[in-house]
């Protein structure tokens, strides 16, 4: 039996983190966008991105052989993957989740261990420091490259919902958490009946509003400041939550459910988006992974089912849900009131 079963997979998983940390090495380099002019011979990237003789070449042919880089007769390009997410000039970029990645996550992970045998959080509250969101939101700076993190990995899954959602049954919308905002600025952007709010903390609002503009929806979308934990949910006809539950801990996620339906007209709808995983918790491997990146950083956030939310949700009030599989690893729960 022994000849038939591999390895390989063991230990490909095992020693992820080379790969991992290569390309979260070249994206904090700037390897990509310093390639987004074109191609350039191995010398002068080298150089341009300050890379030491002894480890230069053996980085550069390491992305490539991962299929983040080209080459062909010694010069370097992009795919069109790295390309089109990971080049800071463009408004695709992606690399925002990734940078936070580096930053923060990549050490913190490295004490999961801990984490599992003691419930704990692992980051800067370990030390004595404030936590996640108290350290966000006190830097002006953090916190609009967090923001822009956020859009990074909901862009997709922003998208869909605001073309796949039935908007024309509806006329407003508030946007739980907004963050950015670009989950209000792709629903106003596919639907121009729609005027909607993004509900936020006040330190948000400049960052949203530029976002707003930027995208030529200012006039159509309104940023109202508030904190869900002391104010009411805004009145709407649709409650979106993206990426939201999942931070707090089960009492915290049903008064949460709870505050949305109560801002909900007879009809309305709640949108519940992130990486839901599946009810047999077998499959979405990204979202229980998610799961215990929120083990990582908060004191008792977790991540959940489709099934677990809809339970939420009818014990709320609600009474039809839906679950609805939205890009990647992101699902959307549906209720109406």
């Amino acid at each position: 039996m022994s000849d038939q079963l591999s390895p390989e997979k063991i230990l490909q998983t095992g020693m992820a983190f080379w790969a991992s940390k290569s390309l979260l090495s070249a994206i904090e380099l700037g390897v990509f966008t310093e390639l987004a002019d074109g191609p350039l011979a191995f010398d002068p990237l080298a150089a341009r991105l300050g890379l030491h003789a002894r480890s230069a070449r053996d980085f550069l042919d390491t992305l490539v052989a991962l299929g983040f880089l080209r080459r062909q007769a010694g010069v370097y390009a992009n795919t069109p993957e790295t390309a089109l997410f990971l080049d800071k000039g463009k408004p695709s970029y992606v690399g925002g989740i990734l940078e936070m990645a580096n930053n923060r996550l990549y050490p913190f992970w490295g004490h999961l261990t801990t984490a599992l045998r003691t419930g704990l959080p692992q980051n800067e509250v370990k030390s004595g420091q404030a936590g996640l969101f108290e350290t966000l939101y006190a830097d002006p700076e953090r916190l609009k490259g967090f923001l822009a993190a956020m859009t990074g990995i909901s862009h997709g899954a922003n998208m869909a919902i605001a073309q796949r959602f039935p908007w024309k049954d509806y006329s407003s919308f508030v946007d739980v958490g907004t963050a950015q905002g670009d989950l209000a600025v792709q629903i106003a952007l596919a639907n121009p009946h729609l005027a909607g709010r993004g509900y936020d903390l006040p330190e948000v609002r400049p960052i949203f509003e530029d976002y707003a503009a930027a995208a030529g929806v200012a006039g159509r979308l309104v940023f109202e400041p508030g904190n869900f934990f002391e104010q009411d949910i805004p009145a709407a006809d649709v409650v979106l939550m993206g990426h939201i539950l999942h931070d707090w801990d089960l009492p915290t996620k049903k008064m949460l459910l709870q505050k949305a339906y109560n801002a909900l007209p007879k009809g309305g709808a709640l949108i519940v988006y992130e990486a839901i995983i599946d009810d047999d918790r077998s499959q979405n491997a990204f979202g229980l992974m998610m799961s215990l990146n929120m083990l990582i950083e908060t004191p008792g956030g977790f991540d959940y089912t489709g099934a677990d939310c809809a339970a939420w949700m009818r014990e709320a009030g609600f009474s039809g849900t839906r679950v609805e599989h939205l890009v990647g690893p992101d699902s959307m729960v549906v209720a109406i009131k």
